[in-house]
């Protein structure tokens, strides 16, 4: 499968609400999504595993020249590093949350064909 969405951080350690990796990928619209798991209770005593899709409200990403910018900077739209964009009280919006995933490999198979929708219609 090719490969649409860009990764372009990851982080062991987060700011992010979990103990588990966290993963931001570029999107062709322009977006960063944001890719982590967390634990969920399945029952009383027993826990799953759920991958959460979020959209980063605090930088764009550039698809063609691969460059992070900050929004809401209208006039200097200098170019951020990829470490910036997991900062404490980051905003985003959770998408989709998926309790049928087992890994991030899969998760990532997940956006490129999100990804894949955003380049035949856009």
């Amino acid at each position: 499968m090719k490969k649409v969405a860009k990764l372009i951080h990851q982080t062991y350690v987060s700011y992010l609400p979990t103990a588990f990796p966290a993963h931001y990928y570029g999107m062709p619209n322009g977006k960063i999504y944001l890719v982590f798991s967390r634990f969920y209770e399945v029952d009383y005593g027993k826990t799953g595993l759920e991958f959460v899709f979020a959209e980063h409200k605090d930088f764009s990403f550039d698809y063609d020249s691969d460059t992070i910018l900050a929004l809401g900077q209208q006039q200097n739209q200098s170019p951020v590093f990829a470490e910036h964009i997991d900062n404490p009280n980051t905003q985003y919006i959770i998408f989709s949350i998926s309790r049928e995933l087992n890994s991030y490999g899969e998760a990532r198979i997940f956006l490129n064909h999100e990804a894949l929708k955003m380049k035949n219609y856009a």
